[in-house]
């Protein structure tokens, strides 16, 4: 039987039940001594346990409230020695949940505070010493404070990293640049601490640069047009152009990236701190390489760099190259593309057609080590007026085409000279640009290297021909094929055509043939030397009137100008007049005869040789 406490006073509590018999200031006071040994907590505050017990599954922590709270034994994972009495920071989520059981987490107490720290380094500006979790992209995942931060690409170094991978699992010094809490990103640097290291050396270098100095860099990044080079805290640019006296297409032919190299600061732009710098330069030109023998006239032997529009540049040392015109390229006055003739590549000789050492300056020829054709001995008789010959078409123009018949040896087909019946407005309309085309010399000029040539020569002019058949007054069946302001075109017999007023397509029934419709027709006019016959349809149903018998004898007056000269004006006229008719009814009658009927048979026969 235990024993009763001496100070106990039974009266309180005898017949009057546990607590029944204290008043009222008693139980204040008993109550303010029982929260004066508790602390005030708030909600969503990190505070300091002590840990009272641990299980395998749960952490019991006192943090001075009326009541313990329970954490999660995972939450401890990183605290394998964790035991009663040890003190820890513990984040209260909720004070009384639904089971009156205060509720707390360490995971949140750890992120609470390492949300603390992050913001204080970035307002004290500090170092932390963060741990690289992985790659991602644009850069990497760096732990800081448990907390993973972002550390871009452009950021881990001066200089472009290209290999993200070896600084995956490493510690790394960084800086925090920038918070967003909205979507709790935190963004860190490494940069910023090198280039504060950097920036008393880059203003040494900046303040001793000069034109002329040597310095050693090392290749941090190529571009198509140039190198970047690390001068130590300062890049300099080292243009294409100033890598090599040879010719290349890109740094990478000759440089690589990380490659220590030695330049020469050729300019300096202190306002905009732009360093260009060479590397040719501190090697001798290679035209000082370039052997006395070679002088116009000589031979040199080299390889195709460039071909352009102009011409090509024939590179005969590196960094030594000479221009082949294009017109130094073929003996051929109607010259054509360069890349016709040469490729980037081609290795061939050439010669010295002029040399400037001073200027570095030489141009050069190839069409020279063959024969000039024009100065053949047996061109005048090759190429006599009359010989016939077959050439390729090289070049086709508004006036008419030129015809390479050999090597150097051009010649112009023009326009009107290509045929007899058919009105060409243009080359194109009758041959194209690598054609072969039959053509005789009607034209030479050896000394201006000129050559005319024709190709309807080839044939006998038909119009004699058709002077027999189209006579004044014969009807000839005729397609209108067109219409213009004045004209109609019309397709007659054996491919040619003839040519109609409009005011002369009236038909018996006051209609106007239309285009597509096919009639006879009345030669009215016949010009030989201009190829060209003027017909009408109103003709096939009216008589000729005074005016047009007039018109069509003008020429025949003409040649008798001169035996009619002393007769009376008006007699003349009246002569004149009477002797037309005549002389258009015997037209008539001839037409008829046979010898029209020899022209057309001949036409026939030509018709169906060229089918």
């Amino acid at each position: 039987m235990s024993k009763q406490p001496k100070d106990f006073d039974w009266d309180l509590v005898e017949g009057k039940g546990f607590g029944g018999s204290y008043t009222a200031e008693l139980k204040e006071q008993m109550e303010a001594a029982i929260e004066a040994t508790l602390n005030s907590v708030t909600e969503k505050e990190v505070v300091k346990g002590i840990v009272v017990s641990k299980t395998d599954r749960e952490v019991i922590i006192n943090i001075g409230f009326k009541s313990d709270g329970l954490v999660s034994a995972s939450e401890f994972r990183d605290m394998p020695d964790l035991k009663a009495g040890d003190e820890v920071e513990v984040y209260i989520e909720n004070q009384e949940d639904a089971n009156g059981q205060l509720t707390l987490s360490r995971k949140l107490a750890k992120v609470m505070g390492a949300w603390t720290n992050i913001e204080r380094a970035l307002e004290e500006d500090t170092i932390i010493n963060g741990f690289v979790k992985r790659r991602t992209k644009g850069g990497l995942i760096v732990d800081i404070f448990g907390i993973e931060a972002f550390l871009p690409g452009s950021q881990i170094d001066v200089k472009p990293i290209r290999d993200f991978d070896i600084f995956v699992g490493k510690n790394m010094e960084v800086k925090v640049v920038k918070i967003n809490h909205t979507n709790d990103n935190v963004v860190v640097s490494h940069k910023v601490l090198i280039e504060k290291d950097l920036e008393a050396q880059r203003q040494t270098i900046l303040t001793n640069l000069d034109k002329g100095q040597v310095l050693e860099g090392v290749i941090k990044n190529m571009t198509n047009f140039g190198v970047f080079i690390d001068l130590g805290g300062v890049d300099g640019l080292l243009h294409i152009t100033d890598i090599s006296w040879g010719r290349i297409n890109h740094p990478q032919e000759v440089l690589k990236l990380d490659q220590k190299i030695q330049v020469v600061v050729l300019d300096f732009d202190e306002n905009k701190k732009r360093i260009s710098l060479g590397m040719k330069q501190l090697q001798a030109h290679p035209w000082e390489a370039l052997a006395a023998e070679t002088e116009v006239g000589s031979k040199v032997k080299g390889k195709i760099v460039n071909v352009a529009d102009y011409g090509a540049f024939l590179e005969v040392l590196p960094g030594v190259e000479g221009l082949i015109h294009v017109s130094e390229m073929s003996w051929s006055q109607h010259l054509r593309n360069p890349q016709d003739f040469l490729k980037v590549g081609d290795e061939m000789e050439a010669v010295v057609l002029t040399l400037d050492r001073a200027e570095r300056k030489m141009s050069l020829g190839i069409k020279q080590l063959t024969e000039d054709p024009w100065t053949k001995t047996d061109l005048l008789a090759k190429y006599a007026i009359g010989t016939k010959h077959k050439g390729t078409v090289r070049n086709l123009t508004n006036f008419g085409l030129f015809l390479e018949l050999e090597e150097g040896i051009d010649g112009l087909v023009h326009v009107s000279d290509l045929s007899w019946t058919k009105k060409i407005k243009h080359p194109s309309e009758f041959v194209k640009v690598g054609d072969s085309l039959d053509v005789i010399v009607i034209e030479l000029d050896a000394d201006n290297r000129r050559l005319a040539l024709g190709h309807k020569q080839l044939e006998e002019n038909p119009w004699d021909t058709f002077e027999s058949v189209f006579t004044l007054g014969s009807t000839h069946k005729a397609t209108v094929i067109s219409k213009s302001d004045k004209m109609a075109t019309l397709e007659l017999p054996y491919g040619i055509e003839g040519l109609a007023p409009l005011k002369q397509l009236t038909k018996a029934d006051e209609s106007v043939a239309e285009v597509g419709e096919a009639l006879d027709f009345v030669v009215i006019e016949f010009q030989k030397e201009d190829r060209k016959i003027i017909l009408s349809h109103t003709r096939t149903f009216t008589e000729a009137t005074a005016e047009e018998v007039a018109a069509a004898a003008a020429k025949p007056e003409k040649k008798k100008a001169t035996k009619t000269a002393d007769k009376p004006a008006a007699v003349t006229a009246e002569k004149s007049t009477m002797g037309d008719i005549g002389a258009l009814s015997a037209l008539k009658e001839q037409m008829e005869g046979a010898e029209r009927e020899q022209a057309i048979k001949k036409l026939e026969k030509k018709s169906k040789k060229a089918e």
